[in-house]
């Protein structure tokens, strides 16, 4: 499922039988044109866990229960019929199954305490380690310009957000852009028939190494030096490259459960990786989790609603990325997306699909206001420019097999003024009911 960051490395250099022309593949890269909008704006999950502690669940309501993370216990879980079932069942080990959005939650924390732990400190030892960077500053200083110009080439609205923001989070956020379109063009790019598991293997351990300070290339630098500066966590890098796994070797979605979980991975992974570089207001009484929250629903929203634009085209790939239970209630198969046809059935059951991709993007709404006043204006402009991309598919009366939705360049110069005056009010003095939660 391609997520529209189009990098794209040059058939000559692309040998993925060999570690070396597997590296020099994502080292040599050019541009391509890409008629697709960023749409993940903003793997391993953490094994180890406290049992005694109360976990957090998605609970706006029985039908649509990932948009939100609100606190209760385990006890509460009887209330959401997913819950039960997925917490009900063993696994073959004997092992309680553990849902989707536990494991997400987990990381959420993980990412809102490196934030509240980098906020509170006053002493070097919180600090991360200066990282030695091949080159000189000139090299760094071109390799963050690098970065810019291809947020600038395929992502122009949000990188016009990106100029209000202050210098270091500006160059942040074009690093951690750049690294996600070339792992995504790993599995969606011209030669993703050659990616391996052991390819992605290799480029998670390319990953590790950026982490410690030793890039590969003149883009690794940029991220390497980005993560030095900011409390930015290795798991959702690592989490989006599990995605481009699920990519190779998944197909099909049995439940909104699973296909909750690959959104994560290959989209709501970007909320996290930023939200530490666009900064929280410091009038902001919201939680950091609450915040996290909501940079995790905007991507998730931004997926959803890319697969709902995307359905015939991933259809003529083989693939469909539609929960499977779901079609069923609605009388509906794969046979019926493969044959491209719009009836009652397929309209109803599109209602359904933009009804909870808007739930999200309300969430997500609830935390943009939180962030940094400088960080906000992109943010809004992405959200509301992604969300009308459901305004069209339901214009197109709800063809989205022969129809490509998009929002038009007029609607886009209309929605920036909107989403700048959003990002000029300031943040919630109180806390509200739901960030309480």
């Amino acid at each position: 499922m391609s997520m529209a960051l189009q990098w794209v490395v040059t058939s000559t250099s692309l040998e993925v039988s060999s570690s070396m022309g597997f590296l020099d593949s994502v080292r040599d890269v050019r541009l391509l044109d890409s008629s697709k909008f960023m749409s993940r704006d903003f793997g391993s999950i953490q094994a180890k866990r406290d049992k005694r502690k109360k976990f957090r669940y998605c609970s706006l309501n029985t039908d649509m229960k990932y948009a939100r993370v609100g606190q209760s216990g385990l006890e509460s879980a009887s209330n959401f019929p997913l819950l039960s079932n997925v917490l009900a069942n063993p696994t073959a080990g004997g092992e309680v199954a553990v849902s989707s959005e536990k494991k997400v939650y987990d990381v959420v924390l993980k990412q809102a305490s490196l934030v509240k732990r980098k906020l509170s400190s006053t002493t070097e030892l919180d600090l991360k380690p200066d990282i030695a960077m091949p080159g000189n500053l000139g090299l760094l200083t071109e390799a963050y310009s690098r970065c810019g110009e291809v947020c600038a080439e395929y992502a122009k609205t949000f990188y016009l957000g990106t100029l209000l923001m202050t210098p270091e989070r500006r160059k942040a956020i074009w690093a951690i852009y750049v690294w996600c379109r070339r792992t995504d063009e790993l599995v969606d790019g011209p030669n993703a028939s050659h990616i391996t598991p052991s390819a992605l293997d290799r480029w998670e351990a390319r990953l590790e190494e950026l982490f410690q300070g030793r890039p590969f290339d003149m883009l690794d630098a940029a991220l390497s030096d980005t993560v030095s500066n900011f409390p930015v966590d290795i798991q959702p890098f690592k989490d989006m490259i599990e995605g481009m796994r699920m990519d190779l070797r998944k197909s099909r979605y049995k439940n909104f459960d699973e296909l909750y979980l690959y959104c994560y991975y290959v989209a709501g992974t970007v909320g996290l990786m930023s939200v530490p570089v666009m900064g929280i207001s410091p009038d902001s009484q919201a939680t950091t989790e609450s915040v996290y929250n909501a940079a995790l629903a905007l991507g998730i929203a931004n997926q959803l609603t890319n697969i709902l634009r995307d359905v015939g085209e991933d259809a003529s790939r083989g693939r469909v990325y539609l929960p499977q239970d779901e079609l069923a209630q609605a009388g509906l198969s794969d046979e019926d997306i493969f044959a491209g046809k719009v009836t009652d059935k397929w309209r109803n059951f599109m209602k359904s699909q933009i009804k909870r991709a808007r739930m999200f993007f309300d969430e997500a709404e609830k935390g943009v206001t939180e962030l940094n006043e400088a960080s906000r204006w992109p943010v809004w402009a992405s959200l509301l420019l992604y969300r009308q991309i459901l305004d069209e598919i339901e214009a197109n009366d709800y063809n989205n097999f022969t129809k490509r939705a998009y929002v038009s360049k007029a609607k886009k110069l209309f929605s920036l003024p909107t989403a700048y005056a959003r990002s000029m009010v300031p943040p919630s003095r109180k806390l509200s009911p739901a960030m309480k939660a």
